[in-house]
């Protein structure tokens, strides 16, 4: 099975935008199939509060209730790691870091990410890093 740790904004978009790219790859995961979602508390963490922030809620006005049974819903789907695992790569960003080292852990496949700090590193420890985009065209 095709281990898989989605970045936050991945989590968001396809909150926001449930015909998007990142749903999509959310989609795969959650059916089951060939790709299994891995993800940590803390990720999962700074997905609640980014869905918490006033500007991101009069967008997709719903209420902490309902964002907070979306992220159980996450946890519940993934294989949750212990956290334990330490990296500090990203320099730049050093919060980035937890998608590495959640990606260690859970011996993933794949980071999908739209973010450049850890996309500019393409790989990490035999561990590809893409865009939701990228995945899709590989295992669409």
């Amino acid at each position: 099975m095709i281990r898989i740790v989605l970045d936050a904004n991945v989590f968001v978009s396809a909150y926001l935008s449930p015909d998007s790219k990142p749903a999509r790859v959310l989609q795969l995961a959650a059916h089951g199939g060939k790709f299994q979602l891995c993800a940590s508390r803390e990720i999962l963490e700074e997905v609640k509060e980014v869905l918490r922030r006033p500007k991101l809620r009069k967008t997709h006005q719903s209420s902490f209730k309902e964002t907070d049974e979306y992220v159980k819903g996450l946890a519940a789907a993934a294989i949750m790691t212990t956290g334990l695992a330490k990296v500090n790569v990203i320099t730049a960003d050093p919060a980035d870091n937890k998608y590495l080292a959640c990606a260690l852990e859970a011996k993933a496949d794949y980071i999908i990410s739209g973010d450049h700090h850890l996309l500019d590193l393409k790989t990490y420890r035999g561990i590809k890093i893409m865009t939701p985009g990228a995945f899709l065209s590989c295992y669409q």
